[in-house]
């Protein structure tokens, strides 16, 4: 423990009352984003005019269909919580409570079950916790936190992006704010390092796309 507690500030203990009542608000986040996202894709011909002109103009049920916003979320919900243990129990309950509501809708209200993306998201729900653990530690101080903090940032970099020879581009305006938000929230204590930082983690994402050219968009 004093090793991990040297890649980040100590964790520090908060009352149980209130730790069941972050998780139970990031568990309601996750079943009205999930149920949203549903929504959004399975009602697009009856939105209100506005919600049409805004998915329209953004794309907003396919950007909600794609991992990059879901891994941002997940991101935040992990950094800020309190220790890495509670970045486990509160990452797990989002995704669950939004999966969990997004294939209900799916199977109950839209009338259909996608089962081979629905085993990718519970696959996904059910690594999340490790993931959400090692998370905690990138806004550490030390090297292996920075290292974290690059890694993390060429994911996002790769699903946020399109790239090959010849062309780059964004997938959409919503997913280069997605990318520019996690360089934020892992930014640096300086800017010069937060600078390297976003640096290194491109220069990788580039690699990454040579071994495993596979994206989660």
């Amino acid at each position: 423990m004093k090793f991990l507690n040297d890649i980040r500030c100590a964790e520090n203990a908060i009352p149980l009352n209130r730790q069941i009542r972050n998780s139970a608000g990031i568990l309601f986040l996750g079943i009205v984003l999930g149920t949203f996202a549903k929504f959004l894709d399975f009602r697009q011909a009856k939105l209100p005019n506005v919600l049409m002109a805004i998915d329209g103009a953004l794309d907003v049920h396919n950007f909600l269909g794609r991992f990059a916003i879901w891994v941002l979320i997940a991101l935040c919900i992990s950094i800020y919580s309190n220790s890495a243990k509670r970045a486990s129990v509160n990452v797990f309950v989002f995704f669950v409570g939004m999966v969990s509501s997004y294939y209900l809708y799916s199977n109950y209200v839209a009338g259909f079950f996608p089962r081979s993306y629905a085993m990718i998201w519970f696959g996904f729900a059910i690594i999340s916790p490790f993931l959400a653990f090692v998370c905690w530690y990138a806004k550490g101080k030390s090297k292996l936190a920075f290292m974290l903090s690059i890694l993390i940032l060429a994911g996002l970099f790769n699903m946020t992006f399109v790239y090959g020879w010849g062309y780059f581009k964004a997938r959409s305006v919503l997913e280069l704010a997605v990318f520019m938000v996690g360089l934020i929230v892992l930014r640096r204590e300086t800017l010069r390092s937060s600078v390297r930082m976003g640096i290194i983690s491109i220069v990788l994402a580039f690699f990454l796309d040579m071994v495993i050219p596979f994206h989660f968009g």
